[in-house]
């Protein structure tokens, strides 16, 4: 055992419930605003140029400062900012509910976008520094991977229910009820380890260069979808990305107390993760994006049947992250886990590419369904494990931050990119088949299938190559042994994976 037995939380479970249900909160609030997004924009009359603002406000504050807010929960205490998150999200989410205007719900989601950065990392570091028995961390490790994977299809449900049902602002609403009950239960159960924390200074010109570094990555990727990846502004914002990016990793290579120690990411089995997560969820959010519209505009679902049409890929993730991963996490090497379970997501998506006007649900998209959330749920549970395991505990936070900073710059490239293709190609085909088209209507109907299943197939590509990487890069073994962290002075085990049996 990693610890004596009166070193162990005793309310470490408990303590899981509030944080996972926290996790929920921001992963469904991702998807569960663009369910809602054309009646908001009915009744506040947002014109169609503005309408991406609901989304690109929210993305821009969260993916922006989420170092920032890792790094603070290293320095003030990851129960202290997770409370603090979870009570700003939550108001931030009434003041959207409650929006007259357009300007107060951008506003309302940039807010929910900073609080949001502030929760996402608390909520994995106090995961890190709370279970570190091999057994135990699997186990909490394959709930809080198979909500991080799940929680975008739950938003998609959700969404579908209260926009028919109820109204468009409940979908703000919704996530009073999840911040309250999180933070009553986090103040009362969850117990941070003191010597956690991280004593240094913060890294200001760190903070400043990868703040605007990252705002203008994901804000560059957002400008591509609408205008083009050649337009001005587009490539000015990736040429000050680059330039932005380059200048933060000198810094941090040369200031004492890092925002990020470049320790974190240049362990092989952690950049592995990083890399190999990132990509998975460029495909993933492509697939959640076509098929909400392949299912309403083709198929003619309604929001609650197209959100229900998910559940399967639901029931694989919670399957593949509580039942697979957990189970063989302590038994195999985590890229044994992770390589096969890309792989198998990327055969449900290969399944997906055969979708046309008539495309049966039970015959073809269940089984894919099926397959996508039983491999991402599989690959999920260890990714997320080996990205905080072996970190010393001053670095939890920002290690942390790392994994959704790499989720949310894979769902901006996965959503600009893929969107591109389908577009490009469905007008090719809407092209080259004008003349012998039955009517228009037709037509167009197909273009955007075609467009979808081009888009599609890249998405089959970048899976492969996530789990090539996976299997290149992780070469850490079984997770059966050794605490999360080694040390914490300077030298102490510079982020070698603790000891794990091969």
């Amino acid at each position: 055992m990693p610890e004596t037995a009166q070193n162990v939380d005793p309310r470490r479970w408990k303590a899981l419930i509030f944080i996972a249900l926290a996790q929920l909160m921001v992963v469904l609030d991702a998807t569960i605003v663009n369910i809602a997004l054309p009646s908001a924009q009915k009744a506040l009359d947002i014109s169609d140029g503005n309408k991406q603002w609901v989304i690109t406000a929210y993305a821009l504050a969260f993916g922006g400062l989420l170092l920032f807010g890792g790094r603070l929960a290293d320095l003030w205490g990851r129960k202290q900012t997770f409370v603090v998150g979870l009570v700003g999200f939550a108001a931030a989410s009434a003041l959207g509910g409650a929006a007259l205007n357009s300007p107060m719900l951008m506003g309302a989601r940039a807010l929910q976008g900073i609080f949001g950065a502030l929760l996402a990392p608390s909520a994995l570091s106090l995961l890190a520094v709370t279970f570190t028995d091999a057994k135990e961390r699997a186990k909490a490790f394959g709930i809080f991977g198979a909500i991080a994977g799940g929680g975008g299809a739950v938003g998609l449900i959700l969404g579908g229910v209260l926009t028919e049902y109820m109204n468009w602002r409940w979908t703000f609403f919704v996530n009073i009820p999840f911040a309250v009950v999180a933070a009553v239960g986090a103040i009362a159960v969850i117990r941070e380890p003191a010597e956690s924390r991280n004593p240094s200074k913060l890294d200001i010109p760190g903070v400043l260069l990868a703040t605007l570094g990252l705002v203008s990555l994901v804000y560059g990727f957002t400008r591509a979808e609408s205008d083009g990846w050649t337009a001005g502004l587009t490539v000015g914002l990736f040429v000050a990305a680059v330039v932005l990016l380059a200048a933060f990793a000198a810094v941090e290579s040369r200031v004492k107390a890092p925002l990020l120690p470049l320790r974190v990411v240049t362990n092989r089995n952690r950049g592995g993760v990083y890399l190999s997560l990132g990509l998975a969820v460029i495909g993933m959010f492509g697939l959640f994006l076509f098929l909400t519209y392949y299912m309403q505009m083709v198929k003619g679902y309604s929001p609650v049947k197209t959100g229900l049409a998910f559940l399967p890929m639901i029931v694989g993730m919670i399957t593949g992250s509580t039942q697979i991963g957990t189970r063989l996490m302590t038994r195999i090497p985590a890229r044994m886990l992770m390589g096969p379970g890309f792989l198998v997501a990327a055969v449900g998506m290969l399944l997906l590419t055969q979708i046309d006007l008539d495309t049966s649900y039970p015959l073809l998209i269940l089984p894919a369904f099926l397959l996508l959330g039983l491999g991402m749920g599989t690959a999920f549970m260890p990714a997320m494990s080996l990205a905080t395991y072996g970190v010393q505990p001053r670095d939890a936070g920002v290690a942390s931050a790392m994994v959704n900073t790499s989720q949310q710059v894979g769902g901006a490239i996965g959503t600009a990119l893929l969107n591109t293709i389908a577009t490009s190609a469905g007008q090719e085909y809407g092209k080259t088949h004008a003349a012998t088209a039955k009517s228009p209507e037709l037509l167009l109907v197909q273009s955007q299938v075609h467009g979808y299943t081009a888009a599609i197939w890249w998405a089959v590509g970048i899976l492969v190559v996530a789990a090539a990487l996976a299997m290149a890069f992780v070469n850490a073994g079984r997770q059966d042994g050794g605490p999360v962290a080694t040390g914490s002075g300077e030298g102490a085990a510079e982020d070698a994976i603790p000891v794990m049996a091969h």
